[in-house]
């Protein structure tokens, strides 16, 4: 002992030479059982064995026997008798017909299978032996003290060994009831790993602890070697065997278990900490250029969307039961284990964060002391900072890891879930109630997937078709209104129709989920940022004593100025929002319309209205910046002064040496503090910005319009009633209905006007027939299909009030504007249903699709694009379809305006008054038309027009490929972002300027910046030295105060510098890819906006933009900055310890390895995860513009389905992808802390370098690590963002239209007349594909009606493209004696216009439809509209009359279709071209309308105006001037209509003498009609 305690006093230079000699000395010493400092004498010292440590062991035992024996009982008491489980039933059946030595070993693999593998039985098998080691160790021990008569005189110390013995007995026990109970195992081996941990801890601090002491031995030295074996045992048992055995697998559900699960549901808890698990999909991703997403694991069943629905929406979704509570709430009750959880992580989070300050304060008191002042040996501060610092990472990113996979959990469950009540809201078209601005900037806010309602409410040709199978009947007793409209304050007069529904909904799952799910860490503001803060002021009270007060209340006095910036900062970026949201409105409806701004050569004009829009939001992006600088500098300077006035006040005032240990210590320590002040900032921002969020979306599930299905159930006046004798009938009872439960909401016609359906009495369709509604245009036609379909709310008039629907035999709904898919033309007639190819080709060949299907190469097959471009218009069907087979003794209700044609099929006929209330209903046509002068006079004339025939003549071509795809799948990139991406930004950031002078001054500052801040840390550190070799009253601390203050002047010099210049490098940067990007899209080929969806160019200007504006200019500054820091730290590190110039790059070599080998795994998932929200988002989009059709079909359950599949597909990605930047992290922070550690015990070992000098380059180091890890990850952030870049070059390089020039301007009075001449054009769609047109040639004199036919696939279509110059030409074409091909097509387009079949509108008013760029007065307007008809279709007293201040819904949803095409009509006479192309409407136009229109063509028109008409009827076109027949891209026939009807081979003559009645279309031709007469000139 006297050697020992010599040993000790001894002040030796090596700490960690002098534990090894001790460690050898302990260990070479001969003691015997009972030598030295025995365990019997440790025993005996003890006033009693109870209270020994080596007791602990025993009363765990005892607590866990009495638990177990508790779990057993409880367990048998509640046990079911006679169940088997699946693998005992599986274990028996191996037992028959099977010889004895295979039955052993079919058991045994069973068994091992279990067990959950081999892997996990031989772990557990090998526990099992340590554990009986152990025994047998403490029974050797216990034997030699019996063979040396030790035990007799040392009773206590043997009770003691024997208690051990029990213990180590109990613990062998529990591994082997472990390995042969699949029942007990589980809870047997918790007990068991908890037992060995206990005593690992009882002989870690009896004899590991003592080691890191000058002054302690072990206490259980004398048992010698054994001792340390034991220790081995313990730690392989109790810790390493548990850290690394694999988990067992466990399905969410026992019967359907994941065929191959996840890596991560069998990681050991090591893999789990490490990242491991990851490393197969790390090495896949390294070898392939891109790793799809088919090659990621699957998703858990834990993470898979059903199941996660199942057990959220009972406590999120009152139709599932939940509560009605805040959606916040409920969240809460199905997170709460997951955030109990992060709780506890956060707290080991805090205190281990304060770990490296402790380890560093204390490393440096003992280099300053010489170890005189502490009785801990230095290497255990230096394990200390390795420990601590790896536990802070664990516990970090275990943080993220839960946090990030309840993020991906939330996001799916919240999208589900606004997706399912979106199934079940009223949809109206809605309109802005604010008058337009005068920008015309739209009135609701656009995002890029936003799709608009497909006019599902129109007014004619709509068909229902009902099953006679019983259903519910719906009957009313009194009018009051449901509970979900009460008055809500001041904002009730708000109404619905104000916000864009669909727009809405993309919104909640885009904007505010991501606001939602940003405000996760609500925690971090709550209990992380309060409990650091409280550890830092004491640590920082320990170290500078009440100094460290008087520096906080410096923080406190501070805190308003930062808080007021924040308020500022945040006002600011408010406005920038707004502005953003303008752009984004005028960039969304651009886009959505692109097609007509390029027809009518508006791109010039559109484009210097989106970028006077940008150069607003650039202007508070700017202040937004300069805001956040002002932040970032009056953090810095906070911090700083805190320093300053703490380190003052310790040194002035309270006279105390300011030496290194304090310094380095309580720096970082301020650091933490400055941290934790500044996330408090920003996690409130983001917590008040979730809020709003979340009770945007709690808004829209309370309080959303539902349809009176998911509202009679809590209303007192509705019941559902099932009745077998009445469900059979289809019809009403003294029913009212309207669009809204608002009494007075009008938002579906453009006059505000609410609207009404009345049903008085008793109405009953006739089943097993066709009936037919009928009215003039706006009398609800429609409405009392959707009232039948349950879309109105349904208003009882009386107590007998009712109205019903069969559904149980299923309904089919065709609308008017058909709803249809992206998908295949098969897939959407089918729509979910199986295939009976016999029925199947029946429906083609009676809907008269095959003509149509033949025309594609991949026939049905062939993909319909957005709103089926694809497709032709409707076919005439009435003989094949509706008197055919497949129909016969269905019940179909047909909304129709054509009486002539349809009547002859029905047997039922329903006629609405234009009030909207049934006028008739019978059997008898007649009776109707009786009642109704206006209808009779109605079926009058088109019974004249049907007599005269109509030929289908007319579709739009569109060229597709082979496979039947025309929406180009998005690419996605492989390997890392292209130099020319980067360029892009790059370029911008520099200008047109000088590059040179722009990247010197930005990068000097920032240089600047970085070794002014490493210098100002060095010097506190050379100010701590001073202290060393001179009286505290020698140490001049003013001028170290002063030059301390300077150095944080030059700081925010260096700073402000650079970051101004970079800051307005990057607004210029944004407004030139903005620039080029709209250019672009503006400038692209129509074959281009045809194979390209809208919602990805919306993305591009939107999203992607964003990313310019933010992320992408973020992320390079920080990449920069980041790397010459990390350079420059490295560098100071390797000037101060040239040794560790190697292991330095090595570190920084590794980082860059590994950090290449995540963003080669990192680029391909992020590429995959971007292109997995999409879907997503467009199958929403998609559902919503056909809810009414989905509703109708009840294939409501067919859709969620569909959702959730996408919902698993985007979740699969995001989890790897997350889980990809903990598995480079903890990594780095491994590689960062190995780093630290050998640097810290290679200075304390060598001590060349004084205490303020291995303080400094501990800082450093521990910053480099830090700061190397940040550098990989922003890296990989800047090329994840740079993605954008990507995504806008891609569409910067699209094929474009020419450009315009300065010799392509026409004279200024051209054109002065019409006069069209082609001569020997030819065209084609590609540089590669086949020609559409052939040499066609011909004249038209100015003012000539001209009108074009040709069967399907013509060239019709073609014809007017390539007038227009839209598709590729050869030859000429002469407007007006000049060559088309000379002029700017901007100059081309603008002097001629066309009306296609379905114009596009613009949401807002009607003044901003006929003149988007305010070139004309209102006087101008009115009269275009009252030559266009639109006057003769309302009177000055109408309630809903139609004026220049009518709202329109988007796409013009509350007007008819003839209503717009009057627009359309009245745009045209507007703009006074020459040349005026019609593409004909079919006859989805009332009579009424269409007179009207034909009538304006033919009178109010000038007399110089060329009508050139692509004809879908005969009788349209018999009384033109001249008639162009086309066929197969040539004109075959072009000369008057008489002439050509005389020639005998006339294919115009064919056409006519298939109609119905020639000699009618033969009167046409010669003039002797009324229609003629009416267009004679």
């Amino acid at each position: 002992m006297s050697t020992l305690t010599a040993l000790s006093s001894r002040n030796f230079k090596n700490s960690t030479v002098q534990a090894m000699v001790l460690l050898t000395i302990q260990l070479g010493t001969s003691y015997g059982p009972i030598g030295g400092l025995s365990f019997y004498q440790s025993a005996k010292s003890l006033n009693s064995p109870w209270r020994s440590t080596l007791m602990i062991p025993v009363y765990t035992t005892l607590a866990s026997l009495l638990l177990l024996s508790i779990h057993v009982f409880v367990t048998w008491c509640f046990r079911k008798g006679g169940a088997e489980t699946k693998e005992e039933l599986e274990t028996s059946s191996t037992s028959e017909d099977i010889p004895n030595v295979e039955r052993v070993s079919e058991r045994l693999k069973i068994h091992v299978r279990r067990h959950g593998g081999a892997a996990i039985f031989w772990f557990m098998f090998a526990r099992m032996i340590g554990c009986f080691s152990l025994l047998g160790l403490s029974a050797h021990t216990l034997a030699s003290c019996y063979r040396d008569s030790q035990c007799q005189s040392h009773i206590t110390g043997t009770l003691i060994h024997h208690s051990l013995c029990i213990v180590y007995l109990y613990a062998s026990s529990l591994s082997m009831i472990s390995i042969l109970s699949h029942e007990w195992g589980p809870t047997t081996t918790r007990h068991n790993v908890i037992l060995l941990l206990v005593i690992l801890g009882v002989y870690g601090y009896r004899d590991i602890w003592p080691l890191a002491t000058t002054t302690d031995i072990p206490m259980d030295i004398s048992e010698g070697k054994i001792l340390w074996v034991k220790i081995a045992i313990l730690s392989a048992a109790a810790l390493i065997i548990p850290l690394i055995i694999p988990r067992k697998y466990k399905p969410i559900d026992p019967k359907d278990p994941m065929p191959i699960p996840n890596p991560e549901l069998t990681a050991s808890i090591l893999s789990l900490q490490l990242y491991t698990f990851l490393d197969q999909i790390i090495l896949t991703a390294y070898k392939t250029p891109h790793l799809s997403w088919n090659q990621l694991p699957p998703l858990s069943d834990g993470d898979c969307s059903k199941h996660l629905k199942e057990i959220a929406f009972p406590h999120l979704d009152t139709f599932h039961g939940a509560k009605k509570r805040h959606l916040f709430f409920g969240l809460m009750r199905v997170y709460r284990w997951e955030y109990s959880i992060l709780a506890l992580t956060i707290v080991v989070l805090s205190f281990s964060s304060l770990g490296p300050p402790i380890a560093i304060n204390r490393i440096l008191t003992y280099l300053e002391t010489n170890g005189t002042k502490t009785n801990i040996r230095p290497w255990f501060w230096i394990m200390w900072l390795f420990i601590t610092s790896m536990l802070n990472s664990f516990s970090l990113h275990w943080y993220i890891f839960i946090v990030t996979r309840t993020l991906v959990r939330a996001e799916g469950l919240l999208t589900q879930l606004v997706f399912e009540h979106s199934l079940r809201i009223r949809l109206k078209a809605e309109t802005s109630k604010a008058k337009a601005s005068k920008d015309g900037a739209m009135a609701v806010v656009a995002t890029p997937d936003t799709a608009s309602i497909n006019g599902q409410g129109s007014s004619t040709n709509t068909t229902l078709n009902g099953g006679s199978s019983p259903t519910s009947t719906i009957k009313g007793k009194d009018k009051s209104k449901p509970d979900t409209m009460k008055d809500d304050g001041p904002d009730k007069k708000k109404r619905a129709g104000e916000d864009n529904m669909t727009g809405k909904i993309n919104n909640l799952i885009t904007t505010d989920l991501n606001n939602i799910v940003e405000a996760r860490d609500i925690l971090i503001a709550i209990l992380y940022a309060p409990l650091q803060m409280i550890l830092c002021i004491v640590f920082l009270y320990k170290v500078l004593g009440w100094s460290a007060f008087v520096g906080f209340s410096t923080t406190l006095i501070l805190f308003p100025i930062s808080g007021w910036i924040a308020k500022k900062l945040q006002t600011v970026q408010q406005n920038k929002m707004k502005k953003t949201d303008a752009r984004v409105q005028i960039v969304s409806e651009a886009v959505n319309v692109l097609r007509m701004v390029k027809l009518f050569g508006w791109e010039q004009q559109m484009f210097e209205r989106i970028e006077e829009k940008r150069k607003e939001e650039l202007y508070w992006l700017w202040l937004r910046k300069a805001l956040d600088m002002c932040n970032v500098i009056m953090s810095f300077l906070m911090m700083s002064l805190t320093m300053l006035v703490t380190y003052g006040t310790f040194t002035l005032i309270m006279k105390q040496q300011l030496n290194a240990s304090i310094v380095f210590s309580s720096m970082s320590v301020f650091g933490m503090l400055r941290g934790q002040l500044h996330r408090i900032f920003y996690q409130t921002t983001n917590i008040i910005q979730g809020k709003v969020s979340l009770d945007r979306v709690n808004e829209y599930l309370k309080n959303t319009e539902l349809l009176d299905a998911y509202t009679s159930k809590s209303q007192d006046h509705l019941e559902i009633l099932q009745s077998d004798e009445d469900s059979s009938n289809i019809g009403f009872k003294d029913a009212v209905f309207s669009w809204s439960t608002d009494p007075d909401d009008g938002t579906m016609t453009p006059s505000s006007r609410s609207f009404k359906l009345r049903i008085e009495g008793e109405l009953l369709f006739k089943t097993g027939c066709i009936n037919l509604i009928i009215g003039p245009t706006g009398s609800g036609k429609t409405s009392m299909i959707m009232a039948l379909l349950g879309e109105m709310y349904f208003r009882p008039s009386s107590p007998q009030s009712w109205f019903n629907l069969p559904r149980k035999g299923g309904v089919a709904f065709a609308a008017q504007e058909p709803w249809v898919q992206n998908a295949t033309i098969r897939d959407n007639i089918l729509f979910g249903s199986e295939l009976d190819e016999d029925r199947y080709r029946k429906v083609i060949r009676q809907c008269a699709l095959e003509r149509d299907l033949e025309l594609f190469e991949a026939g049905d097959e062939t993909e319909v694009g957005e709103r089926g471009l694809t497709l032709s218009g409707g076919q005439k069907i009435v003989e094949e379809c509706f008197k055919g087979d497949l129909v016969k003794g269905r019940t179909i209700l047909m909304v129709t305006h054509n009486i002539a044609l349809t009547s002859s099929v029905a047997d039922f006929v329903v006629s609405i008054g234009l009030d909207g209330t049934v006028t008739s209903h019978s059997s008898d046509v007649s009776l109707a038309l009786d009642l109704d002068s206006q209808l009779a006079l109605e079926v009058k004339i088109d019974e004249e027009k049907l007599k005269k025939g109509e030929g289908d003549i007319a579709s739009a071509e569109k060229e597709t490929k082979a496979d039947g795809k025309l929406i180009i799948v998005e690419d996605i990139a492989e390997g890392h972002v292209t130099w020319k991406s980067i360029k892009l930004f790059l370029f911008g950031l520099a200008g047109n300027g000088r590059p040179v002078i722009f990247f010197t001054i930005w990068l000097a500052g920032m240089i600047g910046e970085e070794l002014s801040n490493n210098l100002q840390v060095w010097f506190l550190g050379y100010w701590g030295t001073q202290y060393e070799h001179r009286a505290p009253s020698e140490v001049r601390v003013p001028f170290y105060l002063a030059v301390y203050s300077g150095l944080t002047g030059i700081i925010i010099f260096f700073f402000s510098v650079s970051h101004l210049v970079y800051a307005y490098g990057s607004l210029r940067a944004s407004k030139s890819i903005h620039e080029k990007l709209v250019g672009s899209i503006l400038g692209a080929t129509l074959r281009w906006l045809d194979e390209t969806p809208t919602s990805r160019i919306i993305a591009r200007c939107t999203q992607d933009i964003r990313a310019v504006d933010g992320p992408v200019a973020q992320s390079l500054v920080d990449v920069v900055g980041l790397s010459i820091a990390v350079i420059a730290k490295l560098s100071v590190i390797v000037l101060y310890t040239p040794v560790f110039i190697f292991p330095g790059l090595g570190v920084a070599m590794i980082g860059i390895f590994i950090g290449n080998v995540y963003l080669k795994a990192q680029m391909s998932v992020k590429r995959e995860m971007s292109n997995a929200k999409a879907p997503l988002l467009a199958h929403l989009g998609a559902s919503i513009a056909g809810l009414s059709s989905i509703r109708a079909y009840g294939a409501e359950e067919q859709f969620k389905v569909e959702s959730l599949k996408r919902i698993d597909h985007y979740s699969r990605v995001a989890r790897i992808s997350y889980n990809l930047d903990r598995w480079i992290a903890v990594r780095i922070d491994g590689l960062g802390a190995l780093f630290t550690t050998a640097l810290a015990f290679y200075l304390v070992q060598r001590r060349s370098a004084s205490s303020a000098n291995i303080g400094f380059s501990l800082n450093l180091a521990v910053n480099f690590c830090t700061l190397l890890l940040w550098l990989v990850r922003f890296y990989n952030e800047f090329e994840v963002q740079a993605n954008s870049l990507e995504r806008i070059q891609a569409y910067v390089d699209i094929e474009q239209e020419p450009k315009p020039t300065e010799s392509g301007k026409p004279p200024a009075a051209w054109p002065t007349s019409g006069e069209l001449r082609v001569e020997n054009l030819s065209a084609r769609y590609s540089q590669t594909g086949p020609n559409v047109l052939h040499d066609i040639s011909f004249n038209v004199r100015s003012g000539e009606r001209i009108g074009i036919v040709g069967r399907t696939g013509s060239g019709k279509s073609s014809l007017t493209l390539a007038l227009l110059r839209f598709i590729l030409t050869e030859g000429n074409v002469f407007y007006d004696s000049i060559p088309t091909n000379k002029l700017n097509l901007d100059a081309l387009r603008s002097n001629v216009t066309i009306i296609p079949q379905m114009p596009e509108l613009l949401s807002g008013t009607l003044r901003r439809n006929l003149d988007p760029f305010e070139q004309h007065d209102d006087r101008t307007l009115n009269a275009a509209l009252r030559d266009a008809g639109l006057f003769s279709l309302q009177t000055e007293t109408d309630e809903g009359r139609i004026t220049l201040d009518s709202n329109l819904a988007s796409g013009g949803g509350n007007l008819s279709v003839g209503q717009r095409q009057i627009i359309a009509l009245a745009r045209a006479i507007v703009r006074k071209s020459k040349v005026l192309i019609l593409d004909e409407a079919t006859s989805a136009i009332d009579y009424k309308t269409d007179n009207i229109i034909q009538k304006t063509l033919r009178n109010e028109l000038g007399s110089d105006v060329t009508v050139l008409t692509v004809a879908h009827r005969l009788q349209t076109i018999m009384d033109s001037d001249k008639i162009m027949v086309l066929d197969n891209g040539r004109i075959i026939e072009f000369d008057i209509p008489k002439v050509l009807l005389i020639r005998e081979d006339s294919k115009l003559k064919a056409l006519v003498d298939e109609s119905g009645d020639k000699d009618a279309l033969y009167e046409m031709a010669q003039g002797k009609t009324s229609a003629s007469q009416d267009g004679s000139r």
